[in-house]
């Protein structure tokens, strides 16, 4: 009980306190930036570990999330849209909307729980309280590169995304509703507009900065032994996942005006 409580702990005086670290910690972090160049290994590290690891869950989550969207587009088409509009709908959902915000739910999962745990350890053994003893900047070392990856590897592993759950929604078109290839295909490339791809793109970067930040951010201010670490972890999932979603909300309606 005394647990949940702790995750779910937003009362406001905790939530004043946390957003003014959460804001030093970004601060410190984007200051950090200007050692780009002598980070390049760690940063290139945590690119493999958040993108290259992560192709598969990517894949098996894209395919299925594309043949689902085909299905249940076709079901609402029925007897209202003709169904060669089906490719340009499921493409439009697909670039805007489920490739970007369904790869960094599945990210924050993935990552943010990882890095809240990795630095979460570190901090209840005491490890980057050693680094800081030695006059060693552990935002440098430990969150700049992480939170670069994620800015980085989050829009990489949209695209792929975006690639496989369309070619998960015109197998299910041709196979299971019976669409032709090549309706499908056009009807994509009829509504197909440049800025929607970099939109989703553009929303995918945020989403990257955000688990990475939230990762870091908990796993920093863990406290209490393995326990604390569990609690972290879920913290860090927790508020990544909802932080994706308003800031989804938030770019949508700065990048598409009506």
């Amino acid at each position: 009980m005394e647990e949940t409580q702790q995750i779910i702990d937003i009362r406001p005086s905790t939530l004043i306190k946390g957003v003014g670290r959460l804001f030093i910690l970004f601060s410190r972090t984007i200051a950090s930036i200007r050692f780009l160049f002598s980070s390049i290994g760690l940063i290139l590290n945590q690119m493999y570990y958040i993108g290259v690891k992560s192709i598969w869950l990517i894949a098996i989550t894209s395919i299925f999330t594309g043949g689902v969207s085909a299905w249940q587009a076709a079901y609402q088409f029925k007897d209202y849209v003709p169904i060669r509009y089906l490719g340009g709908a499921v493409g439009k959902a697909v670039l805007i909307e489920l490739a970007p915000v369904l790869t960094a739910l599945v990210i924050a999962g993935r990552v943010g729980a990882g890095i809240a745990a990795e630095l979460g350890s570190m901090k209840v053994t005491e490890q980057i309280d050693a680094m800081e003893s030695m006059a060693v900047d552990p935002v440098r070392y430990l969150v700049m590169p992480r939170f670069l990856a994620g800015l980085i590897m989050l829009p990489v592993l949209t695209i792929l995304a975006d690639f496989i759950a369309m070619m998960g929604a015109m197998i299910v078109a041709v196979n299971l509703v019976g669409m032709p290839t090549e309706t499908f295909i056009n009807g994509f490339e009829q509504f197909f507009v440049l800025s929607d791809f970099t939109s989703g793109l553009i929303k995918a970067a945020g989403f990257g900065a955000i688990i990475s930040i939230m990762g870091c951010y908990h796993g920093f201010n863990t406290t209490g032994g393995a326990q604390g670490v569990g609690i972290s972890t879920t913290q860090a999932v927790v508020s990544a996942a909802v932080l994706v979603l308003v800031a989804d909300y938030v770019m949508a309606t700065l990048l598409f005006q009506l």
